[in-house]
Protein backbone atom coordinates (compact mmCIF):
# COMPACT_ATOMS: atom_id res chain seq x y z
CA UNK A 1 0.00 0.00 0.00
CA UNK A 2 2.81 2.37 0.91
CA UNK A 3 4.50 1.66 -2.42
CA UNK A 4 1.28 2.54 -4.24
CA UNK A 5 1.01 5.81 -2.29
CA UNK A 6 4.60 6.68 -3.11
CA UNK A 7 4.07 5.91 -6.79
CA UNK A 8 0.89 8.01 -6.86
CA UNK A 9 2.67 10.89 -5.11
CA UNK A 10 5.60 10.67 -7.53
CA UNK A 11 3.31 10.72 -10.57
CA UNK A 12 1.33 13.66 -9.19
CA UNK A 13 4.51 15.64 -8.54
CA UNK A 14 5.83 14.70 -11.98
CA UNK A 15 2.70 16.06 -13.67
CA UNK A 16 2.31 19.22 -11.61
CA UNK A 17 5.88 20.34 -10.89
CA UNK A 18 7.65 21.26 -14.13
CA UNK A 19 10.98 21.98 -12.43
CA UNK A 20 10.93 18.60 -10.67
CA UNK A 21 10.07 16.94 -13.99
CA UNK A 22 13.00 18.67 -15.69
CA UNK A 23 15.48 17.73 -12.97
CA UNK A 24 14.38 14.08 -12.89
CA UNK A 25 14.64 13.86 -16.68
CA UNK A 26 18.09 15.44 -16.49
CA UNK A 27 19.16 12.85 -13.91
CA UNK A 28 18.16 10.02 -16.27
CA UNK A 29 19.87 11.79 -19.18
CA UNK A 30 22.99 12.23 -17.04
CA UNK A 31 23.24 8.47 -16.59
CA UNK A 32 22.70 7.77 -20.29
CA UNK A 33 25.21 10.43 -21.29
CA UNK A 34 27.81 8.93 -18.94
CA UNK A 35 27.36 5.55 -20.63
CA UNK A 36 27.68 7.13 -24.10
CA UNK A 37 30.85 8.95 -23.02
CA UNK A 38 32.43 5.77 -21.62
CA UNK A 39 31.39 3.67 -24.62
CA UNK A 40 32.74 6.09 -27.24
CA UNK A 41 35.84 6.80 -25.17
CA UNK A 42 36.57 3.07 -24.99
CA UNK A 43 36.11 2.62 -28.75
CA UNK A 44 38.29 5.63 -29.43
CA UNK A 45 41.06 4.27 -27.22
CA UNK A 46 40.69 0.61 -28.21
CA UNK A 47 40.59 1.09 -31.97
CA UNK A 48 42.29 4.46 -32.37
CA UNK A 49 39.03 5.93 -33.72
CA UNK A 50 39.27 9.71 -33.91
CA UNK A 51 35.52 10.01 -34.45
CA UNK A 52 34.59 7.98 -31.37
CA UNK A 53 37.17 9.82 -29.29
CA UNK A 54 35.88 13.24 -30.32
CA UNK A 55 32.20 12.37 -29.84
CA UNK A 56 33.18 10.87 -26.47
CA UNK A 57 34.54 14.30 -25.48
CA UNK A 58 31.22 15.85 -26.54
CA UNK A 59 29.27 13.47 -24.29
CA UNK A 60 31.73 14.01 -21.45
CA UNK A 61 31.15 17.77 -21.60
CA UNK A 62 27.39 17.20 -21.85
CA UNK A 63 27.53 14.95 -18.78
CA UNK A 64 29.55 17.56 -16.86
CA UNK A 65 27.07 20.34 -17.63
CA UNK A 66 24.09 18.26 -16.52
CA UNK A 67 25.99 17.05 -13.47
CA UNK A 68 26.92 20.47 -12.09
CA UNK A 69 23.39 21.77 -12.65
CA UNK A 70 21.87 18.80 -10.81
CA UNK A 71 24.41 19.11 -7.99
CA UNK A 72 23.63 22.82 -7.59
CA UNK A 73 19.87 22.20 -7.42
CA UNK A 74 20.33 19.37 -4.91
CA UNK A 75 22.44 21.57 -2.63
CA UNK A 76 20.00 24.46 -3.05
CA UNK A 77 17.36 22.48 -1.16
CA UNK A 78 19.05 23.46 2.12
CA UNK A 79 19.97 27.04 1.16
CA UNK A 80 18.20 30.35 1.65
CA UNK A 81 16.54 31.90 -1.39
CA UNK A 82 19.16 34.63 -1.85
CA UNK A 83 21.97 32.08 -1.72
CA UNK A 84 20.09 29.85 -4.16
CA UNK A 85 19.99 32.65 -6.74
CA UNK A 86 23.67 33.41 -6.25
CA UNK A 87 24.66 29.74 -6.68
CA UNK A 88 22.47 29.41 -9.79
CA UNK A 89 24.12 32.44 -11.38
CA UNK A 90 27.58 31.04 -10.69
CA UNK A 91 26.67 27.59 -12.02
CA UNK A 92 25.07 29.15 -15.09
CA UNK A 93 28.25 31.06 -15.96
CA UNK A 94 30.45 27.97 -15.49
CA UNK A 95 28.16 25.69 -17.48
CA UNK A 96 27.76 28.30 -20.24
CA UNK A 97 31.53 28.37 -20.73
CA UNK A 98 31.49 24.56 -20.92
CA UNK A 99 28.65 24.75 -23.45
CA UNK A 100 30.74 27.02 -25.67
CA UNK A 101 33.63 24.55 -25.39
CA UNK A 102 31.16 21.78 -26.28
CA UNK A 103 30.19 23.65 -29.47
CA UNK A 104 33.86 23.87 -30.44
CA UNK A 105 34.36 20.18 -29.64
CA UNK A 106 31.62 19.33 -32.15
CA UNK A 107 33.60 20.73 -35.08
CA UNK A 108 35.81 17.65 -35.48
CA UNK A 109 33.13 14.90 -35.37
CA UNK A 110 30.79 16.94 -37.59
CA UNK A 111 33.54 17.57 -40.14
CA UNK A 112 34.26 13.83 -40.21
CA UNK A 113 30.57 13.08 -40.74
CA UNK A 114 30.43 15.61 -43.57
CA UNK A 115 33.08 13.69 -45.53
CA UNK A 116 31.42 10.36 -44.57
CA UNK A 117 34.39 9.34 -42.43
CA UNK A 118 32.35 8.07 -39.47
CA UNK A 119 32.82 4.33 -38.78
CA UNK A 120 29.52 2.45 -39.07
CA UNK A 121 28.78 -1.19 -38.29
CA UNK A 122 25.01 -1.14 -38.30
CA UNK A 123 22.35 -2.83 -40.40
CA UNK A 124 19.23 -1.24 -41.79
CA UNK A 125 16.87 -2.40 -39.01
CA UNK A 126 18.98 -0.91 -36.14
CA UNK A 127 19.30 2.26 -38.23
CA UNK A 128 15.49 2.49 -38.51
CA UNK A 129 15.18 1.95 -34.75
CA UNK A 130 17.72 4.71 -34.24
CA UNK A 131 15.65 6.96 -36.52
CA UNK A 132 12.53 6.31 -34.43
CA UNK A 133 14.35 7.12 -31.19
CA UNK A 134 15.87 10.28 -32.66
CA UNK A 135 12.47 11.46 -33.92
CA UNK A 136 11.02 11.01 -30.43
CA UNK A 137 14.00 12.76 -28.88
CA UNK A 138 13.85 15.86 -31.09
CA UNK A 139 10.05 16.07 -30.73
CA UNK A 140 10.18 16.04 -26.92
CA UNK A 141 13.13 18.45 -26.83
CA UNK A 142 11.28 20.87 -29.14
CA UNK A 143 8.12 20.74 -27.01
CA UNK A 144 9.97 21.38 -23.78
CA UNK A 145 12.22 24.15 -25.05
CA UNK A 146 9.01 26.05 -25.80
CA UNK A 147 7.35 25.19 -22.48
CA UNK A 148 10.30 26.18 -20.33
CA UNK A 149 9.83 29.87 -21.23
CA UNK A 150 6.56 29.92 -19.30
CA UNK A 151 6.98 27.14 -16.74
CA UNK A 152 10.59 27.34 -15.51
CA UNK A 153 9.59 29.74 -12.71
CA UNK A 154 12.54 32.00 -13.45
CA UNK A 155 14.99 29.18 -12.72
CA UNK A 156 17.81 29.85 -15.14
CA UNK A 157 19.26 26.35 -14.74
CA UNK A 158 16.00 24.67 -15.76
CA UNK A 159 16.00 26.73 -18.97
CA UNK A 160 19.62 25.73 -19.55
CA UNK A 161 18.87 22.02 -19.10
CA UNK A 162 16.11 22.17 -21.72
CA UNK A 163 18.47 23.98 -24.11
CA UNK A 164 21.14 21.33 -23.55
CA UNK A 165 18.56 18.61 -24.29
CA UNK A 166 17.69 20.31 -27.57
CA UNK A 167 21.35 20.52 -28.58
CA UNK A 168 21.76 16.84 -27.69
CA UNK A 169 18.79 16.02 -29.95
CA UNK A 170 20.24 18.05 -32.84
CA UNK A 171 23.52 16.13 -32.58
CA UNK A 172 21.49 12.90 -32.62
CA UNK A 173 19.94 14.06 -35.91
CA UNK A 174 23.39 14.64 -37.39
CA UNK A 175 24.56 11.20 -36.28
CA UNK A 176 21.41 9.57 -37.65
CA UNK A 177 21.76 11.34 -41.00
CA UNK A 178 25.31 10.16 -41.39
CA UNK A 179 24.46 6.61 -40.27
CA UNK A 180 21.62 6.28 -42.78
CA UNK A 181 23.84 7.61 -45.58
CA UNK A 182 26.63 5.18 -44.70
CA UNK A 183 24.26 2.21 -44.42
CA UNK A 184 22.52 2.86 -47.74
CA UNK A 185 25.18 4.47 -49.88
CA UNK A 186 26.76 3.06 -53.01
CA UNK A 187 29.88 4.22 -54.81
CA UNK A 188 27.84 6.18 -57.36
CA UNK A 189 25.89 7.94 -54.58
CA UNK A 190 28.95 9.31 -52.80
CA UNK A 191 29.45 12.42 -54.96
CA UNK A 192 25.76 13.26 -54.64
CA UNK A 193 25.52 12.75 -50.87
CA UNK A 194 28.63 14.72 -49.91
CA UNK A 195 27.12 18.15 -50.75
CA UNK A 196 23.82 17.20 -49.08
CA UNK A 197 25.61 16.03 -45.94
CA UNK A 198 27.79 19.16 -45.85
CA UNK A 199 24.85 21.56 -46.27
CA UNK A 200 22.59 19.93 -43.67
CA UNK A 201 25.44 19.53 -41.17
CA UNK A 202 26.40 23.19 -41.57
CA UNK A 203 22.80 24.33 -41.03
CA UNK A 204 22.35 22.21 -37.90
CA UNK A 205 25.70 23.32 -36.47
CA UNK A 206 24.82 26.99 -37.03
CA UNK A 207 21.50 26.39 -35.24
CA UNK A 208 23.38 24.83 -32.30
CA UNK A 209 25.72 27.83 -32.03
CA UNK A 210 22.86 30.34 -32.32
CA UNK A 211 20.85 28.53 -29.62
CA UNK A 212 23.90 28.54 -27.33
CA UNK A 213 24.56 32.25 -27.82
CA UNK A 214 20.89 33.19 -27.35
CA UNK A 215 20.72 31.17 -24.14
CA UNK A 216 23.88 32.86 -22.88
CA UNK A 217 22.52 36.30 -23.79
CA UNK A 218 19.16 35.71 -22.06
CA UNK A 219 20.85 34.17 -19.05
CA UNK A 220 23.24 37.08 -18.57
CA UNK A 221 20.32 39.52 -18.93
CA UNK A 222 18.38 37.61 -16.30
CA UNK A 223 21.30 37.42 -13.86
CA UNK A 224 21.91 41.16 -14.26
CA UNK A 225 18.26 41.86 -13.40
CA UNK A 226 18.47 39.66 -10.32
CA UNK A 227 21.59 41.44 -9.09
CA UNK A 228 20.07 44.93 -9.40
Amino acid sequence: MRNNDRAARFLRTWREDYIYQTLMSAAVSFGCTALFALYNGYLGFRYGSVWHGSIGIFYLLLMTIRGIVLLTEKRNQTRLEAEQSRCRRRTFLISSVLLLVLDLALILPISMMVVLDKPVSMGLIPAIAMATYTTWKITMASIHIGRQRHRSGGNILVAELRTVNFIDALVAILTLQNTLIMVNRTTTDENTMLPVSAASSAVIYVVIVVITLRMLQKGLRQTNRQQT
